[in-house]
């Protein structure tokens, strides 16, 4: 499987202008021939906290556009978009993975960032994710979640790849990239971390996104704290055989 990470700004609040920034991006990433394209956290409108103004429901602007986009370019893409939809009135920052076809898959974003008052505007989810995209069992994870190892714990038996995307600021790059390797090594699994650049509402962004394999090591990684796509490859057999040379996890139910 191959997956494309496209590490961009965002303009604050502007889903129009991120529509517009976002299309030769997503063109760029589909002439790699991935199979999976990732967009970052929010990727429409920037961490924002002002639900009342951006919040959508399923068929607005910004899940439309990755439906759009999916449909234009042949090929799997997600983001997440502050929305609500029939199962979920209260906003949620809400992960769409949007095909080809016209169908979407979603997951609600579990654990909300207390310490910006997140959870005083969005509802969090309860469900997990794991989608089987090319043969590669794909589990979904937005940034804060990535603090919550047990939940990738329970996962890992059915996970070959974990995506995280991300609005992860500046000052915690390096809990960002701790954690993303300690995800990987400890579930013996690839992650890719899709992280945001820029500035927004006053946060600077690094990027620092990064596609890691199941022993910890980098496959790619974001060359700057600059708008970037980067494509790895991840392989199934290399996660069935990481885990058959080390099987740790069979030691994690004693």
């Amino acid at each position: 499987m191959k997956v494309a990470g496209i590490q961009h700004d965002i303009v604050w609040e502007d889903k129009e202008r991120n529509f517009t920034n976002l299309r030769p991006l997503i063109s760029q990433a589909a002439e790699t021939a991935p199979d999976l394209i990732i967009l970052t956290e929010l990727f429409s409108t920037g961490f924002s906290m002002n639900t009342e103004m951006i919040s959508e429901g399923i068929d607005g602007p910004s899940i439309s556009f990755l439906m759009n986009e999916a449909e234009r370019t042949g090929i799997p893409i997600c983001g997440s978009v502050p929305a609500t939809t029939d199962r979920f009135k209260e906003p949620h920052n809400f992960l769409v993975v949007a095909y080809p076809n016209n169908s979407m898959e979603s997951y609600a974003k579990k654990h909300l960032f207390t310490f910006a008052k997140e959870d005083n505007h969005y509802v969090p989810g309860h469900e997990t994710l794991t989608l089987n995209i090319a043969g590669t069992a794909v589990s979904f994870f937005i940034c804060f979640d990535l603090r919550f190892a047990p939940d990738f714990w329970d996962l890992a038996p059915t996970t070959d790849l974990y995506v995280v995307i991300a609005n992860w600021p500046k000052t915690r790059a390096h809990h960002w990239k701790s954690l993303l390797t300690a995800r990987a090594i400890e579930n013996q699994a690839y992650v890719m971390g899709v992280n945001r650049v820029g500035s927004g509402d006053g946060i600077s962004y690094s990027g620092d996104s990064r596609l890691i394999d199941p022993l910890g090591d980098e496959v790619v990684v974001a060359n700057s704290a600059a708008t970037e796509i980067i494509v790895g490859e991840v392989s199934s057999s290399v996660v069935s055989e990481v885990r058959s040379q080390y099987p740790f996890l069979d030691d994690r139910s004693q």
